[in-house]
């Protein structure tokens, strides 16, 4: 098994990184070994995987975009890119039954879908571009609308994150052209960044990165009816540096909720009640500065989160019955790092 981590490459960083992760000395648990460069890009803030093709974001400096790379006799080598002018995304999502990938441009407002094929090959099929319908209050929303997560529904559909607009879209995918369906807003401010579903569908866990909050919703994908049922802050109360909430994770089982907190510095763990409520369970650090992103492996045992600002990850283990971390190696050098993928 084997971690691929990449992110900006304003500093140190040069694109994807890989580490290994090997038994312990222990022989109980597992730990992550020396990153090694395998994919030179820039800025592959988010990518996703499908067999022994990688699909990244690519800052490629005037023009932005997405690019896929083929793992090759050990060594990943460029297959496509498609590049415009202006910024790149800021994230990418994959749907690998229909060979379909969508992203939302961040600073463009831009929704895209993207098919490809067995080699790698880029074809754009259809967008969108947001507008500026409801701002809201914040000095990062004066802007624009700011969409920051473009991925499918349990139902098929697709669904965007608006940061700008405070607001989660949702759209259809028929004969290669997409088609607005619904809207569901969310407080002013609340900043809208990601969000993922319970196991039957019925309800999203969004999180908003300006509030530091997670709001819960009763979701009727057939009729598009929703129901705001609770908000939970990702920070303690009395908290009061800036933080901004990133990732959200809900296992397998649907029994715990994860969030990232980038100043506060913590992994947020809930306990999700039988009517879908949250319960705090849980922050624990993350041993360094602004962790973006966090992931694990397909059986859910090991996590590892990354902090952006102090160039380090960190390796934990995750008890399937209470949700709680324990961090199991720190310190881990990976420069500028923002997306954890587990490999096989």
């Amino acid at each position: 098994m084997k971690l691929l981590i990449g992110g900006y490459t304003k500093k140190k960083s040069t694109g994807i990184y890989e580490l290994p992760l090997t038994p312990a000395a222990n022989g109980v648990e597992m730990q992550m070994g020396p990153a090694k460069e395998v994919i030179q890009v820039g800025g592959p803030t988010y990518f996703v995987q499908d067999g022994n093709l990688i699909f990244t974001i690519n800052n490629a400096g005037e023009k932005g975009g997405i690019s896929s790379f083929a793992l090759v006799k050990g060594k990943y080598s460029e297959k496509d890119s498609y590049l415009t002018p202006g910024s790149s995304p800021a994230y990418i999502g994959i749907n690998r039954e229909k060979k379909l990938l969508y992203t939302a441009n961040y600073h463009t407002a831009v929704l895209s879908v993207f098919s490809y094929d067995d080699e790698g090959k880029l074809t754009f099929l259809d967008s969108v571009t947001h507008t500026a319908d409801t701002l809201g209050p914040c000095p990062e929303q004066a802007d624009g609308p700011h969409p920051h997560f473009f991925d499918q529904t349990p139902q098929g559909n697709l669904v965007s994150c608006d940061l700008g607009n405070d607001c989660v879209d949702f759209y259809s995918f028929k004969n290669n052209k997409l088609k607005h369906l619904a809207k569901y807003q969310n407080e002013p401010g609340f900043g809208t960044r990601h969000i993922v579903f319970s196991p039957d569908g019925n309800y999203f866990y969004v999180v908003g990165e300006l509030s530091s909050k997670i709001n819960l919703v009763k979701l009727d994908e057939a009729h598009w009816n929703f129901k705001n049922i609770a908000t939970y802050s990702t920070i303690p109360d009395d908290f009061s540096d800036h933080n901004g909430a990133a990732a959200i994770k809900i296992s397998h089982d649907g029994k715990f909720i994860y969030t990232s907190n980038r100043g506060h510095d913590t992994i947020t763990v809930f306990a999700v009640n039988d009517d879908h409520t949250l319960q705090l369970r849980q922050r624990i650090s993350t041993f360094g500065e602004f962790p973006r992103d966090f992931n694990w492996d397909k059986d859910e045992k090991y996590v590892v989160a990354t902090n952006q600002n102090s160039d380090n990850a960190t390796l934990y283990t995750r008890d399937a019955e209470n949700g709680c971390l324990t961090p199991v190696q720190k310190n881990i050098f990976v420069p500028e790092g923002t997306r954890v993928l587990f490999s096989e």
